[in-house]
């Protein structure tokens, strides 16, 4: 069943001084695939700048824009009505000889190897084996990855930074949706499978009444290719459908965090980030 989402991310920046210049960007339009049909897009600055629009190595929207004039405050409002689960996706049947055909694994060498956020050590190595020796088929080993992240983990904010490697994640035994999804990126290239870390939405009540605003959050979950691109959430183990909305892919957070930005001025700055999702039908 097709939702239709509209998300307002809110970024807010306040300074203790004023800045004489900011250079930024964001990463926060969805894009259209076979899976979501986005209606309608914008990116809203304040001060209003010039606003440059690109799509990204790994295929994700990028605004970017700077300011040079003083400031004490800046806000990045992005607005975004969505098609959701225009085709529900499907594991794919990829064997693992087909993955380890030495072209596979050329074609998808940057989804494989280890980033500074998504590594692995010993112990994560004999979990991966093990769940791939157990398992017939990289579909069937991606899931029971998924369900192992989850259950080993227990959701818990300010356990983790954005500087949190995955073996620090599993050694705390807790963290957020970032570090469920870098503990299973781990396992699953571990095995040899391709994996992206995803972005985006998820709406957190399945049976949402139309047009009730309710307040939400950023999302991270992972996708393996199995064959196909597999969507797997690790954090809710809710299939990836409905009361998903995905922004942008990357290798880890680092490719897609939402927004970025440097300063030039001695001053403090408070962050504040709001999201809302409305189901619009």
């Amino acid at each position: 069943m097709t939702w239709r989402l509209q998300v307002t991310h809110t970024t807010r920046y306040r300074y203790s001084a004023p800045v004489s210049q900011s250079y930024n960007e964001a990463r926060l339009e969805p894009r259209s695939d076979r899976h979501q049909a986005v209606l309608a897009s914008r990116v809203e600055v304040e001060p209003s700048t010039r606003v440059v629009r690109h799509v990204d190595y790994w295929g994700s929207v990028v605004h970017h824009f700077d300011l040079q004039v003083p400031h004490q405050a800046l806000t990045v409002i992005g607005r975004s009505t969505v098609e959701t689960a225009t085709e529900p996706a499907r594991p794919g049947d990829a064997s693992w000889d087909d993955l380890a055909d030495p072209q596979i694994r050329d074609q998808f060498e940057e989804l494989l190897v280890p980033t500074t956020s998504v590594t692995w050590d010993e112990e994560l190595a004999a979990v991966a084996a093990e769940l791939a020796a157990a398992h017939d088929t990289p579909a069937k080993a991606a899931e029971a990855a998924s369900a192992w992240v989850n259950e080993r983990l227990d959701y818990k904010r300010g356990s983790t930074g954005v500087k949190t490697t995955s073996p620090e994640v599993l050694a705390a035994g807790s963290g957020v949706c970032q570090d469920f999804a870098h503990v299973s990126l781990a396992l699953l290239r571990a095995m040899g499978i391709p994996s992206w870390y995803v972005s985006g939405y998820l709406h957190p009540d399945p049976k949402a009444e139309i047009d009730e605003a309710i307040v939400g959050e950023s999302h991270a979950w992972v996708a393996a290719f199995t064959g196909t691109v597999w969507p797997l959430d690790p954090t809710s183990l809710n299939p990836v459908e409905e009361r998903h909305i995905r922004v942008a892919a990357g290798r880890d957070y680092h490719d897609v965090a939402p927004f970025r930005g440097i300063y030039a001025g001695r001053a403090d700055q408070e962050l504040e980030v709001s999201v809302e999702l409305v189901r619009k039908a």
